[in-house]
């Protein structure tokens, strides 16, 4: 057994230290080595320079009176991070940022190898194929809320949710002993407690307003070309999501190319494929907005897009349709009058299916009927999941959203009951 996960998450005034952007939030969750949460940190940072993109965080230079500087926070921070797995989505992002702000204070970190942090945006890759990067689309596949984006504690607590649905589904899995045991080999800077108190941000009732374009980053799919483009298009979706969108940030861009080794003409197809991928998402609100078309226009001029390939790929798309599909478990229900105009989805011994929302009996009851069919239940929604059984096929939640998305049929939970009735008759 070991000491458990830090899961963290930062917010910061841009995309790179090395242009001089600093941390301006901080958010840990403590994470026990079984997946629970033990306790949460938070603080805004002072950075002592301004905020960047702050329609996005919301951080303003007020909530900045009386904050901490990194270097009133170091100690504490690393005394909450020393011994722990240090978790983060997109975890080379936070590791850059942790590493550049404890060698401004002359100190060396273990940051400076992004290894060194558990990524949970790279585990996806292995425990939900086909999502994804960001993290509000993996959470989806496990209907985690993510409530606050762009808030460093949220954050942190959905990547904390997520890491510890990776453990439930894995608890066997040596890996999970391996990493807590490298992670107290891990070398720590020497830092006394500052005695500086962590302030959390004041908050408000209201959220902050994304753009079409933002959230359909939350829907992007998966890049071809390894972790390196992986990496890099998570780059992309964070430079779109704060609206990062200047020729400065090109020059940004360029250089994380460079850093992941993506020549030139590797990475101009990755921007195509990722606008393609960027309209595509945005159609599938059903309509393209004056304001969407401008958004879009920034984005092509960032990705170096010609005018030719963002008319192409605006006017080619068109909003995505979708319709219920029926099922079948073993054996068709005998009597099934509500879903007879459509076809069967037939689900063979070894199909994975995945539940939704508030069933009339448990699910623990209709898992095991499933199991005697040879059907597996599966937590999340993958490509690999052949159906969606939910309370309402009209669901709101992540898993039906996630489902949709993928074309995955959603069926009621009252097919399931006739098939499962039918099956147990034969």
């Amino acid at each position: 057994m070991h000491n458990g996960y830090a899961v963290i998450d930062l917010e910061t005034t841009g995309l790179a230290p090395s242009y001089g952007h600093r941390i301006i939030e901080v958010g840990i969750v403590h994470v026990t080595p079984d997946g629970d949460v033990e306790r949460t940190f938070e603080t805004v940072v002072n950075p002592q320079r301004d905020l960047g993109p702050v329609h996005i965080h919301r951080l303003r230079g007020a909530d900045m009176t009386g904050a901490p500087t990194f270097a009133d926070i170091a100690g504490d921070l690393v005394d909450k991070l020393r011994g722990r797995v240090v978790v983060a989505h997109n975890a080379s992002f936070e590791a850059r940022f942790l590493h550049a702000e404890f060698e401004r204070l002359g100190h060396r970190s273990p940051f400076k190898q992004a290894s060194t942090a558990l990524c949970t945006m790279r585990l996806a890759q292995e425990f939900l194929p086909g999502s994804g990067r960001k993290l509000a689309d993996c959470c989806s596949a496990y209907d985690i809320e993510l409530v606050d984006a762009h808030e460093a504690l949220a954050d942190a607590r959905a990547t904390a949710s997520l890491l510890g649905a990776y453990i439930g589904s894995s608890r066997q899995d040596p890996r999970w002993t391996t990493w807590g045991t490298r992670a107290t080999e891990l070398r720590w800077p020497s830092l006394q407690s500052g005695g500086s108190p962590w302030t959390a941000r004041r908050r408000s009732t209201g959220t902050a307003d994304r753009t079409r374009v933002d959230v359909a980053t939350d829907r992007l799919p998966a890049v071809d070309g390894g972790t390196e483009a992986t990496l890099y298009a998570a780059v992309l979706d964070r430079a779109l999501s704060d609206d990062l969108l200047t020729a400065s940030d090109a020059d940004q861009l360029a250089a994380f190319g460079r850093e992941f080794g993506l020549p030139e003409p590797v990475r101009a197809d990755l921007h195509r494929r990722y606008f393609a991928d960027l309209v595509e998402a945005v159609w599938a609100g059903g309509v393209l907005t004056i304001q969407d078309h401008i958004q879009l226009e920034r984005v092509a001029r960032l990705l170096g897009v010609t005018d030719d390939e963002l008319e192409h790929a605006v006017h080619s798309r068109q909003p995505a349709r979708m319709g219920a599909r029926s099922f079948s478990a073993a054996q068709q229900p005998t009597s099934t009058a509500a879903v007879e105009e459509e076809p069967a989805i037939d689900l063979g011994e070894g199909s994975i299916v995945t539940l939704t929302g508030e069933m009339r009996r448990s699910r623990t009851e209709i898992e095991a009927d499933l199991a005697r069919l040879g059907i597996r239940s599966a937590p999340n929604v993958t490509k690999k999941t052949a159906v969606l059984i939910a309370a309402d096929v009209d669901s709101l939640s992540g898993k039906a959203r996630k489902a949709r998305q993928y074309g995955i049929p959603i069926i009621e939970e009252d097919v399931l009951e006739a098939a499962l009735a039918a099956a147990r008759k034969s």
